[in-house]
């Protein structure tokens, strides 16, 4: 697992309070889908995004641009490095 993964599992556990390891998330796992072992909703959606923000200075805004990067981890994680 490559450190920012990591660091993207942690973040999303303790932003969205989740009481779970950071080894139970798989890369590919959706992270939005009522089946994702995490349940998150869209209010942890808006921690999330305020916490990259705040991290990686992630800055877009576009609700429908978010869906599509905050897919897995594997899709967060590509977005954040060709966007450093």
């Amino acid at each position: 697992m490559s450190d920012l993964k990591y660091e993207l599992k942690k973040l999303i556990i303790e932003e969205c309070e989740k009481e779970c390891e950071v080894e139970d998330i798989k890369d590919d796992d959706i992270l939005f889908d009522p089946e994702s072992p995490l349940e998150l909703d869209s209010m942890d959606a808006l921690q999330i995004s305020m916490a990259l923000h705040k991290k990686y200075g992630m800055k877009t805004t576009d609700s429908k641009e978010l869906r599509k990067i905050m897919v897995s981890i594997n899709t967060l994680a590509k977005y954040i490095e060709e966007n450093e």
